[in-house]
């Protein structure tokens, strides 16, 4: 397909976005109720994890799918354990919006947009009952010291002899982070699912239960290896089926309908690699067109990131957090191409794509190339690093925005 024909396609099919503040007019948005008519989960990514705009949008996005289709939870890529006392604050519960988001433990959601989004859902919140009020979930097993508490404070009280065993065990090793504690055996993994049956056997109270439960998958993250011959054990593949597991059961046995905030990659539906499946390839194996990832790309500007030296896994990723500068991606990136025929922000909807000349699918079947930035960028390479992405295999629907700023550290 010629790009001036491209160019025309993606013209006529996206429409604009006036805005990516919450609580502006949301006529922008409009279309969004017919495309999501039948869709029960929502995931909005993003390439970057510190874009300002980014975060306004999806506060945006989210404000609109609760107050306009009925949507009643966020489900984040954040900590299990330590959500549950975000979900407490929403709902009229104590503490205050930065505490609460601080304590999820991740860099990069500790910021104003973020603390922001949880203060208007506290606000919606207010007054209603229960099951109209928005509810906040964590889906990343990662952090997992709020369970650990829960955890040790039954065991203080019901079962003291444990205590040490715990505290020298499972306690000191099962927070260490995704990898951290490589084992083929996979002892911790036994370990938590021991102490799991021992709370189920005793009839421990759910949220205790519940806690044990995050145990086993953050240790299985834990003893999961970062290079492995089989990509499908790796790390990155360990957690993204970890958080996908946490997603559905949530879902399980209801009929609410949830917002998904997570990275690009995770929110994939397939990948190129078949064996390094990401959470999203779950979720449209589960839910099928029920699920509709939205990945978001910007233009020029800046984001926040963690500067490390070039290769896979370098020793230290406790380095400071970073402005990082972009330009707008060449032509013949899909930034670029995104650009060319839509200058402004805009919403592009990838399922029209059944009514698109035959053209039109040929070119969505080949690779394109687009940013993709995590809690880390290459120093000096980050500028010329692209990720091929077969979009309609992993996407529903893309967010252009044209110009970017870094989101703003509480």
């Amino acid at each position: 397909m010629s790009e001036p024909g491209v160019r025309q396609w993606l013209e006529r099919t996206a429409w604009p976005l006036t805005g990516v503040e919450a609580g502006t007019p949301t006529d922008d948005l409009e279309p969004l109720k017919k495309v999501l008519a039948d869709v029960r989960l929502v995931g909005l990514g993003e390439s970057t994890h510190g874009t300002r705009e980014f975060f306004q949008l999806k506060h945006r996005l989210l404000e609109f799918l609760v107050t306009e289709l009925g949507f009643r939870t966020l489900l984040m890529e954040a900590s299990e354990s330590a959500a549950i006392a975000v979900d407490a604050y929403v709902r009229g519960g104590p503490g205050d919006a930065p505490t609460v988001v601080s304590d999820l433990g991740f860099w990069v959601w500790r910021t104003e947009e973020v603390v922001a989004m949880v203060q208007w859902m506290r606000k919606y919140n207010a007054g209603r009952p229960a099951d109209e009020q928005v509810g906040f979930v964590g889906i990343d097993p990662q952090k997992c010291s709020a369970a650990l508490a829960v955890v040790r404070g039954y065991l203080e009280a019901n079962a003291p002899e444990r205590l040490e065993l715990f505290d020298g065990g499972i306690a000191a090793e099962v927070d260490a982070g995704p990898g951290a504690r490589p084992d083929p055996k996979r002892l911790l993994v036994r370990e938590t699912e021991a102490l799991a049956g021992f709370l189920q056997k005793y009839s421990a109270p759910d949220e205790v239960l519940a806690a044990g439960e995050q145990l086993v998958r953050a240790a299985d993250v834990v003893c999961s290896s970062k290079e492995h011959k089989d990509a499908g054990a790796t790390t990155f593949a360990v957690r993204d089926r970890a958080m996908a597991d946490a997603v559905s059961a949530y879902l399980h046995g209801t009929e609410v309908k949830a917002v998904l905030w997570a990275h690009n990659g995770h929110l994939a539906a397939s990948r190129q690699s078949p064996e390094l499946r990401p959470m999203g390839q779950y979720l449209r194996e589960r839910y099928g067109s029920a699920y509709y990832a939205v990945a978001l790309l910007c233009g020029s500007g800046a984001f926040r990131a963690r500067r490390m030296w070039p290769g896979p896994w370098p020793g230290d990723l406790s380095g400071p957090v970073e402005v990082n500068k972009l330009e707008r991606g060449g032509f013949s990136s899909l930034e670029g191409l995104l650009a060319a025929a839509n200058p402004g922000d805009h919403f592009l909807d990838l399922r029209t794509v059944d009514d698109a000349p035959a053209e039109i699918k040929g070119w969505l079947e080949e690779p394109q190339m687009f940013r993709s930035f995590g809690a880390f960028v290459q120093r000096w390479m980050y500028r010329f690093q692209f990720a091929p992405t077969l979009l309609t295999q992993e996407y529903d629907g893309l967010v252009y925005l044209a110009t970017t700023s870094p989101s703003r550290p509480l």
